[in-house]
Order: C-alpha cells, then sequence, then structure tokens
C-alpha cells in the first residue's frame, strides 16, 4: 500500500477527540496557553495473496497503522496540526507541521511522507479499493511524484487569490534526497547528485458539476558537473456523475540521470468506478508506462497493468478483491515478467 492510500485509509473514521493544553511549552514564546484537540485513527488489513510468481510464499500478509493528529488555534486565527502517523513498525513513520492562517493559505513541513508537491496527484484514477500499481502483484511501475518523497514545504495559495474552484500549489526542497531528519539534523549525503527541487501543482473544480482537472510541473536540479536537470509533468482530470466516476491522466517523468544516459517515461492512466450502493463499488483501471533509454544496450520497454476491483463496506469492516495482471513488469520483457494475481483483503478502520 503506497504511503497516500495509507493515509487514506487511516483518516476514514475517528476514534476520539481529547481535550488538551497542546504543544504550550513549544508556543510559549507566542501564548502562554493553547486549548487544542488530540485525534487518533487507525487501522488495519489482512490480504491473502495468490501471485503467478517463481517464488510465492506465504501469501498471508498484515498491515496495520495509526495517525496522531493535535491541532488548535492562535490569537490571530492561524491554526496548526501536528500529524504523526506509525505504520507497520515501531516507530514514526512520517509526520508534518500545518499552518492555515486567515488570507495566507495553507503551509504543510512534511518529512516525506506523500501527497506534497505534485505527489498528490501521481494516480487519481477512481478505484474501488487499491491504485492498479498498488495490489500484491509486483509491477514496477514508476510514476511521477515529483519532491513529495522528499522533506519539504509545501504551500497552498490562498484561495481569494483565483476563481471559486481552483487551488494552486507550490512545494519546495532544498535537496530532493532522503526522507526528512530529526531536528536540528540534516538527511541525506553530500556526495548524491540531486540538488535542490520544486513543485507547481494546479487543479480546477468549478469548471463543470462533477468534473475536476488537475495538472502539475516538478523540477529537480542536478548536483554535479556531469547531472542533468530532471523534470515531471502531470495532466489528467476526473469527472462523475451518478454512481459512476470516470478519470484519465497522463506523466511524464524524465529522470535525473548522466549527461551521456538518460531515461525517461511516458505513462497514461485511465480508471472507471461503479458506486452500486453506499456499501458496494466495483471498478476497472489500467496503467501504462514505457521506458525510453538512450544506451544500445537497455531496450525501450512498455510496462502494463490492469486490474479489476471490488469493495464492500460494512460499517468500520471493509471486504476488498483485486485481479491483477502485468505484462513485461519492472520492464523487463519477457513471459517470465507476464503476472496474474488475486489480492483478497479484510480491512478494519477505527
Amino acid at each position: 500500500m503506497n504511503k497516500q492510500k495509507l493515509k487514506k485509509e487511516l483518516t476514514m473514521n475517528k476514534l476520539t477527540k481529547i481535550g488538551v493544553s497542546a504543544l504550550c511549552g513549544s508556543l510559549a514564546s507566542v501564548s502562554s496557553v493553547y486549548a487544542g484537540t488530540l485525534e487518533v485513527v487507525g487501522g488495519a488489513t489482512a490480504t491473502w495473496a495468490n501471485n503467478e510468481t517463481e517464488t510465492t510464499g506465504n501469501p498471508i500478509g498484515l498491515s496495520s497503522g495509526m495517525t496522531f493528529t493535535g491541532s488548535g488555534e492562535l490569537d490571530n486565527g492561524t491554526t496548526f496540526t501536528l500529524t504523526l502517523t506509525n505504520a507497520d513498525q515501531a516507530a514514526y513513520s512520517a509526520g508534518s507541521i500545518q499552518l492555515v492562517t486567515p488570507g495566507m493559505g495553507t503551509i504543510t513541513i512534511d518529512q516525506g511522507a506523500g501527497g506534497t508537491g505534485i505527489d498528490r496527484y501521481d494516480d487519481m484514477m477512481p478505484t474501488a479499493w487499491e491504485e492498479t500499481t498498488g495490489t500484491s502483484v509486483g509491477t514496477g511501475l514508476q510514476t511521477a511524484g515529483g519532491i513529495g518523497s522528499n522533506a519539504n514545504i509545501d504551500w497552498v495559495l490562498p484561495s481569494g487569490f483565483f476563481p471559486d474552484g481552483m487551488q494552486v500549489v507550490a512545494a519546495f526542497t532544498p535537496r530532493a534526497q532522503g526522507l526528512g531528519a530529526n531536528d536540528k539534523a540534516t538527511a541525506g549525503s553530500s556526495n548524491e547528485h540531486l540538488g535542490s527541487g520544486y513543485d507547481i501543482a494546479i487543479e480546477h473544480t468549478g469548471l463543470a458539476d462533477g468534473l475536476k482537472v488537475f495538472g502539475g510541473l516538478s523540477r529537480i536540479e542536478g548536483h554535479g558537473a556531469l547531472m542533468e536537470d530532471a523534470e515531471q509533468i502531470i495532466l489528467g482530470a476526473t469527472y462523475a456523475v451518478g454512481m459512476v466516476t470516470v478519470g484519465y491522466q497522463y506523466s511524464m517523468d524524465d529522470k535525473n540521470s548522466t549527461q551521456a544516459t538518460t531515461a525517461a517515461y511516458e505513462n497514461q492512466a485511465f480508471g472507471i468506478s461503479f458506486a452500486i450502493n453506499d456499501d458496494l463499488t466495483l471498478s476497472y483501471g489500467e496503467h501504462s508506462s514505457e521506458r525510453s533509454v538512450t544506451t544500445a544496450a537497455t531496450a525501450d520497454v512498455e510496462n502494463t497493468a490492469k486490474s479489476l476491483q471490488a469493495s464492500y463496506t460494512m460499517g468500520g469492516m471493509s471486504l476488498k478483491l483485486a485481479e491483477t495482471s502485468v505484462d513485461n513488469g519492472n520492464y523487463v520483457s519477457g513471459t517470465s515478467k507476464d503476472l496474474d494475481g488475486t489480492t483478497i483483503a479484510l480491512s478494519l478502520a477505527f
């Protein structure tokens, strides 16, 4: 399950809200005491994966996670939110601080958990459960995520600057490598080939009822005399009418590489979902990615994935099914990389 999907799973239901004096010590220079709230959400998913691979292993899997969110409000109307996520390990796996100031928009300092910059659009296709590339069948598909997987500062500009329904986002990282470090520390190596990077993301929901269009640009500076800059572009739209939602998106990922060798990925995704009722949803999705490499020893390869999925919800519990097929997985040609798999899941949220 990717990071952005994990966030969606963890925010399904609220467990409790507890009144606390939140973050008073660290904010003492701003004011004496602020009443805040602490919210805890979580979930767990057990899966059975039956894949046509040479090594199947044990088909039983279990993932779980919890997210703690503390929030409050300052005297000037600014609201603050601290989010800590624990996912399948004994330490916090991601964290962010968010400030919402009237007239100034929303600023998020993120450790690289995803969902910032153009990574918020990495796969927007409608689905009953998972992204086409997110089931138990390994695809190796490259998607354009910009600087979202690195520690970054994300700014959602004030909505009053733009027409109704339009959102504009700018994100920046001083070094596009590695997740965020602890305070007073740095992350990544000084010898890495990635420099600073920025993302610009735009979406519009005011053009027509049910229509959402989105797009974004990411650019990462090559660090070193022989390194080229990397560039990514995303364009797409989703449209919902009645019980049906359809979507299409295109992305181009020109990888940061040497001047002698470059790799580029051109991706297309399509999805359609049917909400049969409030509890049952069906979907079908396709994702194709063509890799082009400027070396004689590496041939161009198209990696494709198709997935038929269903989800049935019963309160805080969901039953899910995905039937997925992959051609040329991990951009390797040959029948050994043409895979089919079935994934059954039981998810609980609280």
